[in-house]
């Protein structure tokens, strides 16, 4: 028995809608409470949100904190002014676009591949720790992976049916990527090397008459999508050309190449990059349980069998010449590994985010690939398959599928432990998280206050408006992102510096960042203050 035309249509919009809702899930569960606390970087984020709402003029690119698009940040905005400033809120648009991103992968896959592919690749981005982790924080390189599915999605769309939609749409997503994270700087490498090998796979495709009219369709819709994007890129374009000081520190900052010996720490630097999906991942805590592995290791056999097998079949070049979609695949993975490779702080899961995709349809083509050696084995020791092939052929499918989704769960499971239990509920994540000043901020919301209370920022970090950015998780929480709100709150920010000369009112407050021994000591025996202990911080007061 085989199913029709239109019970296989409906299986696939309830698989499609069961991974959308499986994403969401994963995404939006406990969002208020998990991560933990709010890191200074989601924070500073925060503190320009606050200026826009205040009618700031928003930016394309903020040089605070060492530099950061603005795109994310105008989206962040409509979020903390629907409800207000918290941590979730600034999440919430990472965990929106998580979703899109998944919405859009199974797309794309099943326009290079099969609705099969699309779904297995889609659903293990929707519960890959990697991409859950990122869509649950305040990062704006979460919109880069987003970018570059869509902007290929459509860019395909447009190569198969040359509709000028397609590639006006694709144009518009590739130049808004140049407003989204710093390592989307390389991925025009990849749209170059799909167009070169596209034109050709057409030369070779077509005879001589056909290939005039394929290239003036395929040049047509190439400088419609190139003239969207250069239009839509050319503000952040100008301020690369005009101040490159302004937009290139943080990367010479981490750069290998500003190394001694830059080929040699490039060496390592690549070998670690490679070796982060099925050996030792990120060891930052804000990105991963640190060390392991990117990829969940059953997942990551598949990804490895599903590389190598694609990686032969596009070296075979079977028809003359190099497979498009495998060019595509491949050029997408190697170019997005490139910032982890230039890195210094490498594997680095955050800058060599833009991989996820590509990394998720490898493993689902290997997955796809063993299921069916599987049933080819099973049918040489099936007798069913000697005598009554249909009936063997129903009997494999529903042994595959059951397989499939016997394996799928079993690493949707695994995955929802490895973040929500584990890594969710560690203290090494509250203290990545810097929960302590959001209990501050949260304190301080708490309090009425007559007295003003100093916020002592004795932490070490890039100074943003002249006190360490450890400030700002606070400034956003409490909305005392300037001088006149700080005022208006009787809220005020001093340096460790500062501290010494500075001249107190005879009633006051501080609560210092970092309790060390000599603040102490200084608070209590100088100032004459007394200390209240909370859970993870202390207020001195007189």
């Amino acid at each position: 028995m085989f199913y029709s035309s239109k019970t296989k249509k409906n299986i696939e919009v309830a698989v499609f809608i069961l991974i959308i809702v499986v994403a969401i899930f994963f995404r939006f569960s406990n969002i208020t409470k998990t991560p933990p606390g709010l890191w200074v970087d989601e924070a500073m984020n925060g503190t320009d949100v606050l200026n826009v709402l205040d009618g700031q003029s928003p930016k394309i690119f903020y040089p605070d904190n060492n530099g950061r698009e603005g795109l994310f940040i105008y989206l962040q905005s409509i979020s903390v002014n629907l409800v207000g400033p918290y941590p979730y809120a600034l999440r919430v648009v990472s965990a929106i676009i998580g979703v899109l991103t998944v919405i859009g992968l199974y797309f794309l896959t099943k326009e290079m591949f099969s609705w099969e592919i699309a779904a297995i690749s889609s659903f293990l981005m929707a519960v890959s720790f990697w991409h859950v982790n990122f869509s649950r924080i305040g990062f704006r390189a979460i919109m880069l992976p987003f970018i570059l599915v869509f902007t290929i999605y459509f860019l395909l769309r447009g190569l198969k049916t040359f509709r000028w939609g397609d590639f006006v749409v694709s144009g518009i997503f590739a130049g808004l990527g140049f407003y989204t994270y710093i390592s989307y700087r390389v991925a025009p490498a990849i749209f170059i090397a799909l167009v070169v090998n596209y034109w050709l796979f057409l030369k070779k495709k077509f005879e001589a008459t056909q290939f005039r009219v394929a290239r003036h369709k395929f040049m047509e819709g190439l400088i419609i999508s190139g003239l969207v994007a250069l239009i839509i890129s050319l503000p952040m374009i100008f301020l690369l050309v005009s101040k490159p000081d302004l937009v290139a520190n943080r990367q010479t900052q981490l750069s290998v190449l500003g190394s001694e010996n830059p080929l040699a720490d490039l060496t390592v630097s690549t070998i670690k990059t490679l070796a982060m999906f099925n050996f030792n991942g990120d060891w930052n805590q804000r990105h991963n349980l640190p060390g392991q592995p990117m990829l969940i290791w059953p997942v990551g056999i598949f990804f490895l069998i599903g590389f190598i097998r694609e990686l032969r079949h596009w070296l075979k070049r079977k028809n003359g010449y190099f497979s498009p979609i495998h060019t595509l695949l491949f050029s997408w993975f190697f170019v997005m590994l490139l910032p982890g490779f230039l890195s210094f702080e490498a594997p680095h899961a955050l800058r060599t985010i833009g991989v996820i995709p590509v990394v998720m349809i490898f493993s689902a083509l290997g997955l796809h690939w063993s299921m069916e050696r599987l049933l080819s084995w099973y049918g040489l020791h099936e007798p069913s398959y000697q005598y009554n092939r249909v009936s063997f052929l129903h009997q494999a499918k529903n042994i595959k599928i059951i397989t499939l989704v016997i394996f799928l769960s079993a690493v949707a499971l695994a995955e929802h432990n490895r973040y929500f239990e584990v890594w969710a509920k560690s203290s090494a994540t509250k203290f990545a998280f810097t929960q302590h000043l959001t209990s501050i901020a949260n304190h301080l919301k708490s309090q009425d206050r007559d007295a003003p209370t100093y916020i002592l920022v004795n932490e070490n970090g890039v100074l943003v408006d002249g006190v360490s950015v450890f400030a700002q998780p606070i400034k956003f929480i409490t909305k005392t992102h300037t001088q006149k709100s700080a005022q208006e709150e009787n809220i005020y920010y001093i340096s460790g510096e500062q501290l010494e000369s500075f001249k107190f009112p005879k009633t006051f407050s501080v609560i210092p960042l970092v309790n060390d021994e000599d603040t102490v000591k200084f608070l209590k025996n100088n100032l004459k203050l007394k200390e209240k202990k909370y859970e993870s911080f202390s207020v001195y007061s007189k």
